[in-house]
């Protein structure tokens, strides 16, 4: 098995639209809603209240508007609202990936195929990949009104219209069996996991970050980047999760090329790794992430 590691100081990638400050006059114009929520930060520069949903929500699909020229993206109000240049530099990270594969060119259009586990209702790394990269996405998810969210917002974008195909997973403990089919060729697969073993857990998590955003503790948190239980919580947390997709992907080691995961605990990599090894994964890499203060990583692995 071969395994590397690329660390780079945590930012931005390269290609990411939002690799500088955001031009937040230009976001009022795609969302003038957006305007009420924008105020001085400590520096006395404009910036948007992260603490309030509403305000997360407005950013993000202002940036979606004006960046990559989606202007319908409507989805529950209880669902995750996906910050979307963090979501972007998993998919420029994977598009690197591809290239290393293609004589360092990355490979654009429908001859690749990338399936989404956990697609969520924002459908936001089907739509990233398609465009930026034209590619061709399926998009799995255990909550069926997600798969209906995600399949409206596809129908009501020209842009993405037969590029997404949805698929529902009805075994919750299931990742890959129940949706890759016998014939399917898959050039990667991407995972944001549930990263919470536990509705406490995923409480405490948020009070943090409220805390954090706010300066100040709160009770009750506003989960300000919202979030139903299936999309933050899974029996055993993200650790399990991964276990399991590492376990299921090597029966599809002939649909798809390469597995990819984000890994937000780096307590959780040693065991990642070993679980590669030990189920004979041919080549694993390693992809640093970062954006803000959060640092995180990709892992990729492949047969």
């Amino acid at each position: 098995m071969t395994h590397s590691n690329k660390v780079s100081k945590s930012q931005l990638h390269p290609r990411n639209k939002n690799v500088n400050r955001y031009d937040l006059s230009a976001l009022v114009k795609a969302k003038p809603e957006l305007k009420q929520h924008i105020q001085p930060n400590k520096f006395g520069e404009d910036s948007i209240n992260f603490s309030d949903a509403r305000a997360v929500k407005f950013l993000n699909t202002a940036i979606l508007n004006h960046y990559y020229g989606i202007k319908n993206w409507d989805f529950p109000a209880q669902n995750l609202t996906p910050p979307i240049p963090g979501r972007a530099d998993y998919i420029h990270h994977i598009a690197d990936l591809l290239a290393e594969n293609n004589n360092g060119k990355i490979p654009t259009g429908d001859k690749i195929t990338c399936l989404d586990i956990g697609v969520g209702a924002s459908c936001i790394y089907p739509i990233l990949g398609v465009t930026e990269y034209g590619w061709n996405f399926i998009g799995a998810d255990v909550d069926p009104k997600s798969i209906a969210s995600s399949a409206n917002i596809v129908k009501s974008n020209p842009s993405l219209k037969g590029k997404i195909e949805l698929r529902l997973q009805e075994n919750p403990l299931n990742i890959l069996f129940g949706i890759i089919e016998k014939e399917d060729k898959i050039d990667i697969a991407i995972c944001n996991p549930p990263f919470h073993s536990s509705r406490e857990e995923a409480e405490k998590g948020t009070r943090r970050k409220v805390k954090n955003l706010k300066g100040k503790d709160s009770k009750t948190p506003e989960l300000n980047f919202a979030g139903k239980t299936n999309e933050l919580i899974f029996k055993g947390g993200e650790y399990v999760f991964i276990h399991t997709m590492i376990k299921q992907s090597k029966v599809f080691a002939k649909n798809v090329t390469w597995f990819s995961t984000l890994v937000s605990k780096q307590s959780n990599m040693k065991g990642i790794l070993n679980a590669l090894e030990k189920i004979g994964a041919k080549q694993v890499k390693e992809i640093p992430m970062g954006t803000g203060n959060k640092v995180t990583r990709v892992v990729a692995w492949r047969f």
